[in-house]
């Protein structure tokens, strides 16, 4: 046999093994779910509004349409999606915001600053270009009513760290820079894309350790002198493959009420919600995250996360709730310490020392989500600070 047969035969038999192991993943692929549960407690919210943040259109340099996102989005089931093409604003994308096709259609923008990237939402109409500099762009959101997030601070334009930023959030995943970081992973399960999205994104997903300690660290120096709190966003970053990023990474904004179907109402809930660390960060592509939820109780007083609590009445209860039917692990984490570790659908916790106290999920099933990824993500509730009310 030659020595060219061979290695055509040795290709043939290399892509049917490989497109078996392909396969075989593709079809045994499942995203979990669990019945909804009723609600246990007072702190359960009249419900969850499920969205996706990050998303570049046509108006800067996303490959569709805002309407043609809407109608992807709207598909999906979502309940909102934030616009945040990039600008100084990026004036057309945020005109593009209102109900579509029963879709909550939120904007802010993206901005190339001193630091890194930066992204505004719920400012006012600016009267003139936001400041390249990255302390003066996010006064400037401030004072006009808006608060920022850090984007991908590690990866693309990375963010060059000060003490002073006043933002109020900082990306822990984005699926933009998954996408470029594991390129190679990315292609052995591209063909999947065609039939099994969630499997190709999941599998690309890496344990956020480098965002997380950051993150860790912005709490624990801005609780020692006082300055605003950081809350932590999955992020899309989304600017092609639409239908398949959009199950991925959802916000679960807690809601007093129904989202109101008047526009500026439900404008103001989902944005008082995110600046106030009201939410919680999921990937859904897995399991469905809705029905979880973390709270404080104190003095027979309920407070969500994003809560800021004194210690001076004696221990915090902390509660987590994780009303799902499949396998799962809980974490109470403090300062990057794991303090109670529980794979019940309850976990109660009495905190007696000051911290960011917050909840992360792993599945513990069979899933292309690594087990050292956290599938749930919390926002902290903090201790032993003066109580604060909610801030614009």
């Amino acid at each position: 046999m030659s020595k060219k047969r061979i290695v055509l035969k040795s290709v043939i038999a290399a892509l049917l093994i490989y497109s078996c192991w392909l396969g075989w993943q593709a079809l045994h692929f499942k995203t979990y779910r669990s019945a909804p549960a009723p609600a246990v407690s007072p702190a359960e919210p009249a419900r969850e509004a499920e969205g996706v943040y990050h998303i570049h259109t046509r108006y800067s340099d996303g490959r569709k349409t805002a309407d043609q996102i809407v109608r992807i989005a709207a598909e999906a089931g979502l309940d909102f999606i934030i616009l945040t093409d990039h600008g100084k604003p990026n004036s057309a994308s945020l005109a593009s915001q209102g109900w579509k096709d029963g879709l909550l259609v939120l904007a802010g923008s993206e901005l190339s600053v001193s630091r890194g990237h930066l992204v505004g939402l719920e400012f006012d109409d600016p009267s003139r270009t936001f400041s390249q500099n990255a302390e003066l762009a996010a006064q400037e959101i401030n004072a006009l009513g808006g608060f920022s997030i850090i984007a991908h601070p590690y990866s693309k334009t990375r963010w060059s760290w000060g003490t002073s930023v006043p933002f109020s959030g900082i990306e822990i995943i984005d699926t933009d820079t998954l996408i470029q970081k594991n390129a190679l992973r990315f292609l052995l399960y591209l063909p999947a894309l065609l039939v099994q999205p969630k499997l190709t994104l999941l599998r690309l997903i890496d344990p956020p350790g480098q965002t997380l300690r950051k993150w860790e660290e912005l709490n624990r120096r801005n609780n020692l002198v006082g300055r605003n709190r950081v809350y932590a966003y999955f992020s899309a970053d989304a600017h092609f493959l639409y239908r398949a990023v959009f199950p991925v990474f959802h916000l679960h904004v807690l809601l007093e009420n129904s989202l109101s179907r008047e526009f500026e109402p439900a404008r103001r809930q989902v944005f008082e919600g995110l600046r106030n660390g009201r939410f919680f960060n999921a990937i859904d592509a897995a399991a469905e995250a809705k029905g979880f939820n973390f709270w404080a109780e104190s003095e027979g007083r309920i407070s969500p996360m994003g809560t800021e609590l004194g210690l001076a009445a004696g221990p915090v209860k902390l509660r987590v709730r994780t009303p799902f039917s499949f396998a799962h692990e809980t974490r109470l984490v403090c300062n990057g310490q794991i303090l109670k570790r529980s794979d019940e659908k309850e976990m109660v916790f009495e905190a007696k020392e000051a911290g960011a106290y917050r909840a992360e999920v792993y599945l513990r099933e069979k899933s292309p989500l690594y087990a050292t990824v956290p599938w749930i993500l919390s926002n902290p509730i903090f201790l032993g600070t003066p109580e604060r009310k909610d801030i614009r």
